[in-house]
C-alpha cells in the first residue's frame, strides 16, 4: 500500500512540474468597476452610478475553459436616500473560448450576494425606508480577456427579493434594485 501511495505522490509531483506556467488552475486578481443602477419605487425611478473594488479569484480547467470565478467586492449602489454601501460577493461559473493566444471571450452566470451596511430611515412620521441586510441574485454576464492577464466584462445583477420596503399609511411597498456592472480585473 505505501508503495502504491508512493507511485501516486510521484505521479503528481510530476504532472505539477511539467504543467507550463500559462496553464494555471488557480489565479489571483483584483476587480473593479462601475455599477449603473435602476430602482423603481412607488412610480418613481432611480437611475445612478456607483462603483465596486475588492480582491477576486479563478479557477480554470485549461483545456476545457470551464471555470469558477469569486469576488469579495465593497460595492456602492444608488444615491440620495436610496444609497447602499456593502459587500457583494458574487460566484460566478464561466466558459472561456480563447481566441489566439492573447485574446479570449467568456460567458458568465451565478448567484450574488450582497449584505448591506446600512439600516433604516425615516423619512417623516408615516413613512420609512427599511433596507435589507442581505440580497441574493442572478448575475449574467460576459467579457473580453486580454493578454493573458486582463479581464474586461459586463454584468447584470437580477436581485431575488426587494432591496427596500417603503411603509406608509400601513402599506408596504417593495423595491427591487437592477444593476449593470462595467468592470476591469487583473490577475496575477
Amino acid at each position: 500500500m505505501k508503495k502504491i501511495i508512493s507511485v501516486f505522490m510521484i505521479a503528481i509531483c510530476c504532472l505539477a512540474i511539467a504543467m507550463p506556467a500559462q496553464a494555471q488552475l488557480l489565479k489571483f486578481g483584483v476587480k473593479g468597476g462601475v455599477n449603473l443602477s435602476k430602482l423603481k419605487l412607488e412610480g418613481m425611478k432611480d437611475n445612478s452610478t456607483g462603483f465596486f473594488f475588492g480582491p477576486m479569484a479563478e479557477v480554470t480547467i485549461p483545456i476545457i475553459g470551464l471555470g469558477v470565478d469569486g469576488a469579495v467586492l465593497y460595492s456602492q449602489k444608488g444615491e440620495h436616500d436610496f444609497k447602499q454601501s456593502g459587500l457583494d460577493i458574487p460566484i460566478n461559473l464561466k466558459y472561456s473560448i480563447g481566441l489566439g493566444s492573447m485574446l479570449g471571450v467568456y460567458f458568465a452566470a451565478g448567484p450574488d450576494f450582497y449584505f448591506d451596511f446600512k439600516g433604516d430611515k425615516n423619512f417623516a412620521d408615516n413613512i420609512k425606508l427599511e433596507r435589507k441586510n442581505a440580497q441574493v441574485g442572478l448575475n449574467l454576464g460576459a467579457g473580453l480577456k486580454l493578454v493573458k492577464h486582463l479581464q474586461v466584462g459586463f454584468n447584470y445583477n437580477i436581485p431575488f427579493g426587494d432591496a427596500f420596503t417603503r411603509k406608509a399609511a400601513g402599506e408596504a411597498i417593495g423595491a427591487k434594485n437592477k444593476t449593470w456592472q462595467v468592470s476591469a480585473a487583473y490577475l496575477f
